[in-house]
C-alpha cells in the first residue's frame, strides 16, 4: 500500500525532472555502478551480512525445495543437478539465454519452470510465487561474486532480442511519456522523491526490496517502473520483459553478481 500511495507523487516529480529530451547513450563501462553504490550504510550492511539479509530466508527455503522430490516423476532438482553449490556456480550469471523451445530468450525463473514441467512432471509455479522466488534465489546465490556474462557474445541468436530490449528501454511510454533511459542513463545519481536514481543494473535479482517488504524478481521491478510511468504493464512472462532483461544484463556485462541483494 505504501508504494501505491507514493506513485502519483513519484510520477509528478519524474515528469518535472525528465522533461528534457533523452540523450539515449549507453553509460560508459568505467562509469557503471551497482545499485549498491547508491544505498545508505544501513542498507548496505543488511545486504553484506547474510544473517541480516531478509532474502536469506528465501535462499534457505530454496535449498530445501532443491532437495525435495516433486511431480509425477518423483524427482528433485538435486537428482539431476546434484549439489547446487557446484553445478549451479555461475548459472544465474548467464541468464537470460537463448531457449530452443521458444526460439527466444528465457530467464532463470522461466528455466526453472521449464525444468519442473519437463523433468519433474510437476504443476507449474506462478511467477512471483514464494516457491519460484525461493528456488531462483538459491540458484542465483551460487553466482554471487561472479561476473555477469555477455550472453549475446556467446550466442548470436540473441542479437535481435537485444536490439528489441534496447529499443524498449529508450521508448517513451505512459501518460507522462517517460523512457527507462531518461531515468537510468541520463539522470542516474540524481534525487527523485528522496532516493538516488540508480543505473538499473540487474545484478542482485531476485532481491529483497524494503518498499515491498518481500523478495521479488526483476519482472516485478519492471512492472513497478511501468506503473510509475503511468504505462500499462505487460503480463508476467511477456516477451517484452525478457527482451528488457536481456538488454539490462548486457548493459551489466562484467559487473559482479550480488544476488540475493537488498534495495530500498
Amino acid at each position: 500500500m505504501r508504494g501505491e500511495k507514493r506513485r502519483p507523487a513519484l510520477a509528478a516529480a519524474a515528469a518535472f525532472l525528465f522533461a528534457l529530451p533523452a540523450f539515449a547513450a549507453d553509460i560508459p563501462l568505467p562509469d557503471r555502478r551497482s545499485g549498491y553504490a547508491f544505498m545508505g550504510p544501513d542498507t548496505r550492511a543488511m545486504q553484506d551480512d547474510d544473517t541480516q539479509n531478509p532474502a536469506t530466508l528465501a535462499v534457505l527455503e530454496g535449498e530445501a525445495l532443491w532437495a525435495r522430490k516433486a511431480g509425477a516423476a518423483g524427482r528433485a532438482c538435486a537428482d539431476c543437478h546434484g549439489d547446487a553449490r557446484e553445478s549451479m556456480t555461475g548459472a544465474a550469471a548467464r541468464y537470460p539465454r537463448f531457449d530452443d523451445a521458444s526460439a527466444g530468450p528465457i530467464d532463470l525463473e522461466g528455466r526453472i519452470m521449464q525444468c519442473r514441467a519437463r523433468r519433474q512432471e510437476a504443476p507449474p509455479l506462478a511467477r512471483e510465487s514464494r516457491e519460484l522466488l525461493a528456488l531462483s534465489a538459491f540458484v542465483a546465490r551460487q553466482s554471487r561474486g561472479l561476473p555477469v556474462a555477455d550472453a549475446v557474445a556467446a550466442d548470436a541468436r540473441l542479437a535481435p532480442f537485444l536490439e528489441r530490449g534496447r529499443a524498449l528501454f529508450r521508448r517513451r511510454q505512459g501518460q507522462i511519456a517517460l523512457s527507462c533511459a531518461q531515468c537510468h542513463d541520463d539522470n542516474w545519481g540524481k534525487s527523485l522523491a528522496g532516493n538516488a536514481i540508480p543505473q538499473a543494473h540487474p545484478t542482485g535479482y531476485p532481491l529483497y526490496r524494503l518498499e515491498w517488504q518481500s523478495v521479488g524478481s526483476l519482472q516485478r521491478r519492471l512492472r513497478n517502473c511501468m506503473i510509475g510511468m503511468r504505462a500499462e504493464p505487460y503480463a508476467y512472462g511477456a516477451p517484452e520483459y525478457l527482451d528488457l532483461a536481456l538488454y539490462l544484463a548486457w548493459r551489466a556485462r562484467g559487473m559482479t553478481m550480488e544476488a540475493p541483494a537488498v534495495r530500498p
